[in-house]
């Protein structure tokens, strides 16, 4: 026969078993207790920031020259060679002249007929003078070997404009530069006809200096106006920015040139301001057309306030991070600390920092990784702190346009 056990020996039995089991489930889990999690943190110390931007761009000759005919006419020759420089008054092209010639010894005889005539009209005013004085001609007689003069003269200015008209557009078959530059294809070859003002026969590029073409946008530009009024963005005196270009290779060269013009209005179809830089290239570096970044530097920040990339966070409400404060007991926590940004600097590496506008102050310890495991409120454990001057090493690095 199997014992029977009873009901109220049963209930011990289970309330012994669910109390033995919840005391082990409490030492298992403090026994599973994490530790603080290990933190590196970065000492705010607000530097004198160099500020760059970078802005798409293009650059174009500082003079560009469409080459047209002055004078219709057939080409016989080109006296230039295609890509190389050219001074001013150099000949380029040669029209067919033969026409011109003979225009310009039609108008020489015509000028010389009207000489002539004057001439003779002046001799005959001249000889009828005395006589009128002696009353042997009419007055009448006088005035009109006058007046006969007079337009003969008026003949003679019209001939001779008429001969210098002919002689210049005899000049303009001869086509010349009339600036130094390069000259680029030609466009008519020998034998084309080409119209006056019409055809473009060719062009010239000064390329030294070179000009390159960049815009901002209208938000950037008022909030830079915003940030100079505050004081919080400092410019030179005299306005004038440095700029620099780096080439499609990634190359930044040794040229250094200035803004010299900014539009006074906003594109309305791009909602942009254009502006232009000249800069030096005595080597030739740079073509027309090329694409470029254009690196504008010279304004600072100052007393700014720069962290690592990695230690801004995004959350529902913007950019945050954690900053070290103290809890109960003067225990050391993780605060959360939102923060407006501006531009990123760039220590000339992969490595980017965040320059922070408000939210951060001096004395601020930033944490600056094991993030995933920090929590608001939550206690951490300080590791070494970023040293000064490395602080101040990257910090100093030139900020860079995050658009």
């Amino acid at each position: 026969m199997h014992a029977r056990i009873s009901i109220p020996t049963l209930s011990l039995l289970v309330a012994s078993v669910v109390l033995t089991g919840c005391s082990g489930n409490a030492e298992e889990a403090g026994a599973m207790a994490f530790p603080p999690p290990q933190v590196s943190v970065l000492n705010i110390t607000p530097v004198n920031l160099p500020i760059e931007r970078e802005y798409i761009g293009q650059t174009k000759g500082s003079r560009e020259v469409e080459i047209r005919p002055r004078v219709s006419g057939i080409i016989e020759q080109r006296l230039y060679e295609e890509g190389s420089f050219v001074k001013t008054g150099q000949a380029l092209f040669q029209l067919d002249a033969n026409s011109y010639q003979a225009q310009v010894a039609a108008a020489d005889a015509v000028h010389a007929r009207t000489l002539a005539n004057r001439n003779q009209t002046e001799r005959e005013w001249n000889r009828l003078k005395p006589l009128a004085q002696n009353k042997v001609i009419s007055r009448k007689a006088l005035d009109d070997a006058q007046s006969a003069y007079e337009l003969a003269q008026a003949d003679v200015k019209a001939a001779d404009a008429a001969l210098r008209e002919a002689r210049l557009q005899l000049e303009y078959t001869r086509v010349t530069a009339p600036i130094d530059g390069v000259a680029g294809l030609a466009e008519k070859v020998e034998g084309a006809v080409v119209t006056a003002a019409t055809d473009r026969l060719t062009s010239l590029t000064v390329t030294d200096p070179m000009d390159v073409y960049f815009s901002a946008s209208e938000n950037e530009w008022l909030l830079q106006q915003q940030e100079i009024a505050s004081g919080s963005l400092q410019t030179p005196a005299d306005a004038a920015l440095n700029v620099k270009l780096r080439l499609a290779d990634g190359r930044v060269p040794d040229i250094i040139g200035t803004i010299n013009f900014k539009d006074a209005r906003i594109d309305p179809n791009t909602g942009t301001v254009a502006m232009r830089a000249r800069l030096p290239n005595p080597d030739g570096l740079l073509k027309s057309g090329q694409f470029v970044r254009v690196i504008v530097s010279g304004a600072s920040r100052p007393n700014a306030i720069t962290v690592p990339q990695k230690a801004v966070l995004e959350g529902p409400q913007g950019k945050f991070v954690y900053v070290v404060g103290k809890g109960e007991a003067d225990a050391i926590v993780a605060e959360f600390r939102p923060v407006e940004v501006g531009e990123w600097t760039s220590n000339g590496g992969a490595d980017r920092n965040w320059v922070i506008l408000k939210g951060l102050n001096a004395g601020d310890q930033v944490i600056l990784d094991n993030l995933i495991k920090v929590r608001p409120g939550a206690p951490v454990q300080i590791a070494e702190p970023m040293s000064p001057a490395t602080t101040a090493e990257t910090a100093q690095s030139p900020t860079t346009n995050k658009n």
